[in-house]
């Protein structure tokens, strides 16, 4: 009898597909899912032995876009997603990857969007970054210790930095030659020709650059003009290959390019395109309606392949003082984050002239948004001051006699990063985020693993998602079954962006994570700060749904059981870079070998 590596035992088995599950026993060699089975399997010496009854074996979930790309290099493990039962990550999301642009370029580009500090980021990528283009950026990832697996967009900024320079590429006055044009047509080529997914790009300008030369500079790709985009997606269109990106939240917005472009009238195929991002947000409450009927219709009708990007839980974000993104959208707030001398920050918000500017962005209701901008909405949970944690910016100026502003900058200006507080952005009514968790117009994602160390983690969605289905189900309220919401993070994402993974049946890979519904109760939405070393000790803020999911396994290697890692995780490698498009062949060899 061929011994297996690992058997799964007893499980409620969901093969990524959508179909109804089974109980199974699954047997595990060489890294491939060789046996489903309804009888026992024999376990030999050497095989490890899962006991998954009363629980789900599904496929490891796919997370298909995250910032890990810095982080990926000094801790190839990536436990914060591998320990929620995460076995595939999406690298080079909204216009970034470090593939082509020096290391301090990749820093500026990332470091302020994804709230991230510089130095390390710089740090990194000048120690580790051995490569000068997507082949070899390829075989440097392979070689490290991988976790999960990995596959990646080549980033619009990092592609427009390179050939631009990222003077001219944030220069509206810049118009690319026909010449530079062609390179970065060819820079495009040449990652696709290497496995990567597609083109992300970026063009809402309120994502900005750090360092010191261009600072605050709206990112390379949000100065491209539609000559320029058309040019790169006609490339991605032609090769099947994916454009993700966000639209412009300003007075004229694009979203309707983007269908137009998606659209295959008129054309062979249509563009998959994968927009940020499907919320039902609070500062348009109307809004969710459009996304909840517009891709449907669309891609019904106008032959288009579109998808808005979802996070499956509340929006809710945290903030120190006034590091938060959100204040990037409105020039009081840009001019804020613009400083990085404390003390000169400090003068600014205590300036007269400065707080009237803050106070009539924070009252113009009909200016572009991300954030509501109610401080009346806006929570206070950390401050030497104990006498306001649980209150509201809003209450605090009620008690003091003064503007919600006035509250609030006083409190930043005295405590600083001390200040720590938070605010639900989107997804805050449990009826529309049913809604838009079980569209066709949008797919799993936007937890933005790696990036806003201090402000979100989200890193366990798939698990919070599965915890509202079973909840759901409990209250008579189904929206969802369990076997679709499985679909939905693993085998729907992974067959949409052509990667191998994302299934689990005979001959795939054996990539799985044992999940106890029992544990999937009010746990799973508590966070948690966890020190990254890699970042010079920064506090990340962290998800803890232990309980929940039980064990990982990934590439037919066990990593993580019950709260704790396996030796050797993070040191041997279990994870790969996928390919698009690229199916392994596996041989699989079942029952008793001659």
């Amino acid at each position: 009898m061929a011994e297996f590596d690992i058997v799964v035992n007893g499980g409620l088995w969901f093969d990524g597909t959508g179909d109804r599950p089974l109980v199974r026993n699954l047997g595990i060699r060489d890294g491939v899912v060789a046996v489903v089975s309804a009888e026992p399997l024999p376990a030999g010496p050497g095989t490890e032995v899962l006991d998954a009854a009363g629980k789900w074996v599904l496929p490891g979930f796919v997370d298909v876009h995250t910032h890990y790309d810095a982080e990926a290099l000094v801790s190839p493990g990536l436990p914060e997603s591998v320990r929620h039962g995460v076995t595939t990550v999406v690298l080079g999301n909204c216009s970034l990857s470090t593939v082509y642009s020096t290391p301090r370029e990749c820093a500026d580009l990332f470091s302020r969007v994804e709230a991230v500090p510089h130095g390390s980021v710089l740090r990194i990528l000048e120690e580790n970054k051995t490569w000068s283009g997507p082949a070899e950026y390829v075989e440097a990832l392979d070689e490290l210790p991988l976790g999960p697996n990995v596959a990646g967009f080549i980033g619009h900024s990092d592609i427009r930095t390179h050939v631009l320079g990222l003077g001219r590429g944030t220069d509206r006055k810049t118009k690319p030659s026909a010449a530079e044009l062609d390179r970065m047509g060819s820079m495009l080529t040449e990652a696709i020709d290497a496995g990567f997914l597609g083109l992300s790009s970026m063009t809402n300008a309120l994502d900005k650059i750090d360092g010191d030369e261009y600072r605050s500079r709206s990112l390379p790709s949000t100065y491209a003009r539609w000559r320029e985009f058309r040019f790169l997606n006609r490339i991605l269109r032609d090769r099947g290959k994916i454009l993700q990106s966000a639209p412009t939240i300003n007075l004229h917005p694009n979203v309707a390019a983007f269908f137009a472009e998606s659209s295959a009238i008129g054309r062979k195929r249509p563009l998959k395109t994968s927009l940020l991002s499907g919320a039902d947000s609070k500062a348009y409450p109307a809004i969710v309606y459009f996304m909840l009927t517009a891709a449907p219709f669309l891609n019904r009708f106008a032959r288009t392949d579109f998808r808005w990007q979802h996070l499956p839980v509340p929006f809710t974000v945290y903030a120190d003082g006034i590091d938060l993104v959100v204040f990037e959208e409105f020039g009081a707030g840009a001019a804020a984050l613009h400083l990085k001398d404390q003390v000169e920050r400090n003068a600014l918000l205590q300036d007269e002239e400065y707080r009237r500017w803050f106070r009539k962005d924070y009252d113009n209701k009909f200016s572009p948004r991300i954030w509501h901008r109610n401080f009346y909405d806006a929570v206070i949970v950390g401050c030497p001051d104990e006498t306001i944690i649980g209150k509201t910016f809003g209450r605090v100026g009620d008690e003091r006699g003064v503007h919600p502003v006035d509250a609030y900058l006083d409190l930043v200006v005295e405590y600083g990063s001390t200040l720590r507080w938070r605010t639900t952005i989107a997804n805050h009514r449990p009826k529309l985020a049913r809604r838009l968790a079980a569209s066709s117009g949008v797919q799993m994602g936007f937890g933005d693993a790696g990036a806003h160390l201090r402000n979100m983690a989200f890193y366990n969605y798939p698990i919070r998602l599965l915890k509202r289905v079973k909840d759901a189900q409990s209250e008579r309220k189904p929206f969802l079954t369990v076997e679709r919401a499985v679909h939905r993070l693993t085998g729907e994402l992974a067959d949409w962006y052509g990667i191998d993974a994302g299934h689990l049946r005979e001959g795939d890979r054996a990539d799985l994570v044992i999940v106890d519904p029992a544990g999937l109760d009010e746990s799973v939405d508590g966070l948690f700060e966890e020190p990254v070393a890699e970042y010079g000790g920064l506090r990340r803020m962290v998800n803890r749904s232990d309980r929940a999911a039980v064990a990982t396994v990934i590439n037919g290697k066990l990593v993580y059981r019950n709260g704790e890692f396996e030796p050797g995780f993070g040191v041997e490698r279990t994870g790969r870079f996928l390919r698009a498009g690229a199916k392994e062949r596996r041989a699989v060899r079942v029952g008793v070998d001659a």
